[in-house]
């Protein structure tokens, strides 16, 4: 189902603006870029019945386990891509106080393959397309290193750190691609 568009025209017809409602949304993607970028993927999302599912096809990527993570907000600066903020919680802002990996944007690590390839397909009950378009967007990023969850083995360290329990040593930010409505 494709979400309802509204146009409104200025006066005289001089200004047209076309703004896609949200509030129905139910299908979305986000166009991954690397730093230089490139375009290394994307990912589909498109919710039935109060379930997403989440579908990415990445190429031109480092092999190996990396984190998958929707970010707060919707923009996508390189290199870093720390603009897209911390890991998406509703209601939370700038990593506002809910502990990885219980984040509504904390999605399962993604296997890149020896040939910078990598496809994966779930689902997910902890956030909603529409709620993805909040007042400054949404961002997905995938990470340079695998995320652990947060999940430090006593026997390695008594108490993980602020890292560990912030982004689960996920590692830099290497594709990030911003939230849009799906059409």
């Amino acid at each position: 189902m494709k979400p309802k568009r509204l146009i409104l025209v200025g006066i005289l017809g001089a200004f047209v603006s076309v703004i896609g409602t949200t509030a129905e949304a139910r299908e979305a993607r986000a166009r991954l870029l690397d730093a230089a970028g490139q375009r290394v993927g994307t990912v589909w999302l498109q919710e039935d019945d109060g379930i997403v599912g989440v579908r990415v096809r990445v190429n031109d990527l480092p092999p190996g386990f990396h984190g998958f993570h929707i970010h707060e907000t919707g923009i996508c600066t390189p290199p870093s891509f720390t603009s897209a903020g911390f890991h998406f919680q509703p209601g939370e802002t700038g990593g506002g106080g809910t502990p990885h990996p219980s984040e509504a944007g904390d999605m399962p690590v993604l296997l890149v393959n020896a040939d910078g390839t990598g496809e994966a397909r779930f689902q997910t009950d902890r956030f909603s397309v529409a709620g993805l378009f909040d007042g400054d967007g949404s961002a997905i990023i995938v990470h340079a290193a695998p995320d652990n969850y947060a999940n430090i083995p006593s026997r390695y360290a008594p108490n993980p750190d602020a890292t560990t329990l912030n982004t689960g040593d996920a590692g830099g930010r290497t594709a990030c691609g911003v939230v849009e409505l799906d059409d």
